[in-house]
C-alpha cells in the first residue's frame, strides 16, 4: 500500500479536478507575474479621468456613467445584451464561424450563458484612451460587476421557474469570471455573431501595447506575457467585482483530498484569495463540462 502522502488525489466532480490542476498553473503564473507587479498591478485609487482621480476604491461602487474610459455614450456593460441568461431550450452555440478553431465537422460549443456577457463597455473603449493598467482595470471591473449582477438576478428567477436546475450561483459566477480572464488574455474562443468579438480582441491587443509602450520596465516581454501577467495580478479584484451582488448565503465550495469541503460566504467575496482556479483551465474543457451539466 502506498504511503498516505503519495495517495492519488480524489476528485468528486470534473470541476474539482479542473480546479486542482488549475491551482498548479495559477501558482506558476502568479510567481512569474509578481516580478512585474509594480508595472501591471492596477489600483482604483490611481485611476485618472481627464486629470481627476476617482474617489471610488470599492469595485462594487463603480458607476458606469462616471468611472469609465468609454466616450461613445455606450458605457453600460449590459447594453444590447439579451436579458435571458439561462435557458432550458437553447443550451449552446456551435456555429463554425462563431467559435475559433471550429471546422465543418467538429469543435467547441459556447454555453448559453456566454452568448450575452456584459462586456459592451470594453467593446466601446477607443484603444488610445488606455495607457495605464489602472484605467484598464476600472472598465474590466465594471464589466465584471454588471456581469455578476445580471447572473445573480437571472439565476434566482430561472431557479424559481425550474425546480430541477441545481447549479450553484457561485459556480455560474466563476464560469463567467474565467471567460473574462480568457477575453483579457486573448484566449477567448467565442467570436460571436458576425465575428463581432474580433474587434474587441483587436482593441484589447492595442490597449496592452499602449500600456507596455508607456512603461519601460515591460520592454522585452511579449504582448502575450503582458496580458497573462496583468490577469494574474488583477484577477483578485475582478473576483470581488463579479461577486458584488452575491448574498451571504451563497456558498462557494470545493473538495480537497476528496473529503474536505471549503465554504465561503458571498461566494468568497471577502476572501483575500480568489477561491477558484477555473480561469486556468482551457476554455473548451470548461464549456464542455458546463454543456454536459446543462
Amino acid at each position: 500500500m502506498a504511503p498516505a502522502g503519495n495517495a492519488e488525489p480524489k476528485d468528486l466532480t470534473a470541476k474539482d479536478a479542473f480546479d486542482r490542476i488549475g491551482k498548479i498553473v495559477q501558482g506558476i503564473a502568479y510567481a512569474e507575474a509578481s516580478k512585474h507587479g509594480g508595472s501591471l498591478k492596477g489600483s482604483l485609487s490611481k485611476v485618472n479621468f481627464n486629470g481627476e482621480t476617482t474617489k471610488v476604491t470599492n469595485p462594487c461602487e463603480l458607476d458606469y456613467n462616471y468611472e469609465t474610459s468609454v466616450t461613445s455614450g455606450h458605457s453600460y456593460p449590459c447594453e444590447g445584451r439579451q436579458r435571458v441568461r439561462f435557458s432550458d431550450t437553447n443550451q449552446s452555440y456551435c456555429y463554425r464561424s462563431a467559435i475559433k478553431g471550429n471546422d465543418h465537422n467538429s469543435g467547441s460549443c459556447a454555453p448559453f450563458r456566454k452568448l450575452h456577457m456584459c462586456d459592451r463597455n470594453l467593446e466601446e473603449i477607443e484603444p488610445e484612451k488606455i495607457i495605464s493598467t489602472d484605467n484598464l482595470l476600472v472598465d474590466v471591473l465594471l464589466a465584471a460587476k454588471h456581469e455578476g449582477e445580471s447572473l445573480v438576478e437571472k439565476h434566482k428567477k430561472f431557479k424559481q421557474e425550474n425546480s430541477n436546475f441545481n447549479t450553484n450561483i457561485c459556480t455560474v459566477l466563476e464560469r463567467s469570471f474565467a471567460d473574462i480572464g480568457d477575453i483579457i488574455r486573448g484566449k477567448d474562443l467565442f467570436l460571436g455573431h458576425n465575428q463581432r468579438k474580433k474587434k474587441l480582441e483587436e482593441r484589447l491587443e492595442q490597449m496592452f501595447k499602449n500600456i507596455q509602450k508607456n512603461n519601460a520596465k515591460l520592454e522585452g516581454l511579449s504582448i502575450e506575457k503582458v496580458r497573462e501577467y496583468w490577469w494574474a495580478l488583477n484577477r483578485d479584484q475582478v473576483w470581488k467585482a463579479i461577486t458584488c451582488e452575491a448574498e451571504v448565503e451563497d456558498k462557494y465550495s470545493k473538495t480537497a483530498n476528496g473529503n474536505t469541503t471549503l465554504w465561503n460566504d458571498k461566494c468568497g467575496h471577502d476572501n483575500d484569495n480568489v477561491p477558484t482556479n477555473l480561469d486556468y483551465v482551457p476554455q473548451y474543457l470548461r464549456w464542455f463540462e458546463e454543456w454536459a451539466e446543462d
